[in-house]
């Protein structure tokens, strides 16, 4: 749980206006700074308040998320399957399935470092990889690389890989199971049901 926290440290926003006008390793650098501060001061997050946890991903994280892509490359092929409707469950879905998670990392929390490998883009890219080392003194450092593309309202991140793995490519393979399970309803009553069993406390508002 506390590799999670590294996701999210990188993702807390100043301002939409002003985050659309960064480019995506400043915007991952600048945000970076400002959650740790945030979660560093906040003795109710850190005591384990995961309502607040929410909030604060609500209003700082989630703008930085492009939610319908990620469902879209999770889902991955199953996702031309479902129909415009369903397809708006499943991202509604998935997104309260990774705010209920991401928002027990704040509580986590302890201090980690993070380090901004160098960054490369060419002009006119807009897919591009933003890399970090979660606690880089440590005997077991941790890399958290962020694939962000450019979108109307700025960069927003797609996909995060923690220690080579991809957060897209890990819940795939269920999905997958799922849909051929019980099609794309199964699919959609299976993260019904992770989310409900969840505590509660930590439903995403939509």
């Amino acid at each position: 749980m506390k590799r999670l926290f590294a996701i999210l440290a990188g993702l807390l926003s100043v301002t939409l206006a002003t985050a659309q006008d960064m480019a995506p390793d400043v915007l991952v650098r600048s945000v970076s700074n400002d959650v740790l501060e945030i979660v560093r001061k906040d003795k109710d997050i850190q005591s384990g308040n995961l309502r607040k946890a929410v909030e604060l991903a609500e209003a700082k994280v989630l703008p930085h998320f492009d939610f319908p892509h990620m469902t879209r490359l999770a889902v991955a092929k199953d996702w031309r399957k479902a129909t415009p409707e369903q397809q708006k469950i499943l991202v509604d879905e998935f997104r309260t399935l990774l705010v209920r998670t991401y928002s027990k990392a704040f509580v986590e929390y302890r201090n980690q470092a993070i380090n901004f490998k160098p960054f490369k883009m060419q002009p006119g890219d807009t897919d591009v990889l933003v890399r970090t080392v979660v606690n880089p003194s440590s005997p077991n450092p941790v890399q958290i690389d962020y694939n962000l593309d450019m979108t109307e309202q700025g960069w927003k991140v797609y996909d995060i890989a923690v220690g080579g793995v991809s957060l897209v490519t890990n819940y795939r393979s269920s999905f997958a199971q799922e849909v051929s399970a019980g099609g794309i309803d199964g699919l959609i009553g299976s993260l019904r049901a992770k989310n409900k069993s969840g505590d509660g406390t930590v439903a995403a508002k939509r």
